[in-house]
């Protein structure tokens, strides 16, 4: 038994690790999943953290690949077995799952589970998820022994869960500041030059009918300001640029960023992109925030079950557009999607954005910047 508790100890170090890592909270469940499949050695292992609408935030599963999850579909909702034990809070073992009064039925492409493991995983009295096992490889299906490691397993995974959840918190505070600190500087840095802008304009007006001579120095004067006030535009944007940008490029951050999504949702979500010139850093920045919010709409509203992002260089200019085949949705609904910002972003470097919507017909978002 002390052998097993120190292989415990060792998988959920695991996880620590991977919050000492800045892994996400998915990642960190990702962690969490894997050791105890190993540990317990079982053919299929999951964990599922609730969310408020009667599914789950995050599900997670081990021995299942990603063309059985296909088949299967939507991730489970909370109904049978796993909504009986988020609302009981206590562990169960089964012999037979498909036998036990509380199980309800699986898709049908979905995997014959038979020997089941499950326990909670605690907070005190907050459920925050449940991690389930089954087809023990060994004979003889799950024992007392494998429920109580398992109990204590999830005992230092809420641990690890819970750090990593407010790693994430303490991230997205820390990113708030920075937005405050860099408007703070962007008010400070441009806000004086547009008004001395402002004020060397209307006295340039002013003179047209008085010294029209004495106009021509203060219309230099403006370009100039304007001039200035766009150097330190640029250089509070180009602070914001994301390090890999500066790493990787445009062309691999996105393809990075496109390959993580298409892990982490039941979408599939795919990359194409041709060759690129030399970029600005400014146009690089505002390119890869339209696709990511782009990408964040088809993913969380539109149901889409395929994604594809294209970038390209064509005529001069460079081309990027997100499509889904998801639901789609009428111009007049669009609020709430970010297409303002997105729109902002591209036109601040020079760019049209345009939407092509409609019910159960899709969506694309296309941008082209001159280049």
């Amino acid at each position: 038994m002390a052998t097993d508790r120190d292989a415990v100890l060792h998988a959920v170090s695991s996880a620590v690790l991977a919050v000492t890592r800045h892994l996400s909270v998915r990642e960190v469940l990702q962690v969490i999943v894997r050791s105890a499949q190993r540990l317990l050695d079982a053919r299929y292992a999951a964990l599922g953290v609730p969310d408020d609408d009667g599914s789950f935030a995050e599900f997670v599963a081990e021995g299942i690949t990603d063309k059985q999850w296909d088949a299967i579909g939507p991730l489970p909702r909370q109904h049978g077995m796993l909504g009986a034990m988020l609302r009981d809070g206590a562990p169960a073992r089964l012999p037979d799952l498909r036998e036990d009064p509380r199980f309800e039925w699986w898709p049908k492409a979905h995997p014959v589970m038979k020997d089941f493991l499950g326990v909670p995983i605690r907070d005190g009295d907050e459920v925050l998820g449940i991690i389930f096992l089954a087809n023990k490889r060994t004979p003889g299906g799950f024992t007392q022994e494998d429920q109580d490691l398992l109990t204590l397993f999830a005992a230092h995974a809420a641990i690890a869960l819970t750090n990593a959840r407010l790693y994430e918190r303490g991230r997205e505070l820390a990113m708030l500041e920075e937005r405050n600190r860099v408007a703070h500087e962007l008010h400070d840095a441009v806000t004086q030059k547009l008004f001395s802008l402002r004020l060397t304009a209307q006295s340039a007006q002013a003179m047209l009918d008085k010294a029209p001579d004495k106009v021509a120095p203060e219309l230099q004067r403006v370009q100039r300001l304007a001039g200035e006030a766009l150097t330190e535009l640029r250089a509070v944007i180009v602070e914001l640029r994301p390090a890999e940008l500066d790493r990787h490029g445009l062309s691999e951050t996105l393809r990075k960023h496109v390959r993580m999504l298409d892990r982490l949702h039941p979408s599939l979500v795919v990359f194409e992109c041709g060759e690129l010139p030399p970029l600005d850093p400014v146009v690089e920045v505002a390119a890869l925030r339209v696709a990511q919010e782009a990408l964040h709409n088809a993913l969380r509203h539109s149901e889409a079950s395929r994604v594809s992002v294209r970038l390209a260089y064509e005529e001069g200019k460079l081309v990027l557009s997100v499509e889904d085949d998801g639901r789609g949705f009428e111009q007049a609904d669009s609020r709430g999607l970010g297409l303002a910002s997105m729109r902002d972003r591209a036109e601040s470097v020079g760019g049209v954005m345009t939407v092509e919507s409609a019910l159960g017909r899709g969506t694309t978002v296309r941008v082209e910047v001159g280049v």
